[in-house]
């Protein structure tokens, strides 16, 4: 377990405060602007700190960049995510899980993982684009 430092303290208060997936480099100018004086470097190494204690998920953009939530379930699950605000969604995938067993088992392989996130627009930008 890691010691609770100001500044993993100030991520996890921005992290609690932010309902969608953020880049560090977002994260870092909300720090700023609450007055935090924290480094990017920082701000990068904690986030990876917490996700590999489980404590955020991480997703890449469909530009490669990673992006940090802190989700209400702990336990597996996967998000729906709009490509124009970036509000998120928790959601369950049995059916991606009974797939990805039996393709794993199909091939001979045991003990599964995997990662799905979905992309698509939501309702409100969906309303905005249609009556800018």
């Amino acid at each position: 377990m890691q010691r609770m430092t100001r500044q993993r303290s100030a991520v996890t208060e921005v992290l609690a405060d932010t309902d969608d997936f953020r880049s560090a480099q977002q994260l870092h100018e909300t720090l700023r602007s609450r007055g935090h004086g924290i480094g990017l470097a920082t701000v990068y190494r904690t986030l990876q700190s917490l996700a590999d204690g489980g404590e955020v998920d991480v997703l890449r953009t469909t530009d490669g960049e990673a992006v940090y939530r802190r989700c209400a379930r702990r336990e597996h699950h996967h998000h729906l995510i709009c490509r124009g605000c970036g509000a998120t969604v928790e959601i369950e995938g049995p059916g991606v899980e009974a797939w990805a067993a039996q393709v794993g088992a199909a091939h001979g392989f045991e003990d599964i993982e995997h990662v799905v996130e979905l992309w698509g627009t939501c309702a409100r930008c969906a309303a905005r684009a249609a009556h800018p």
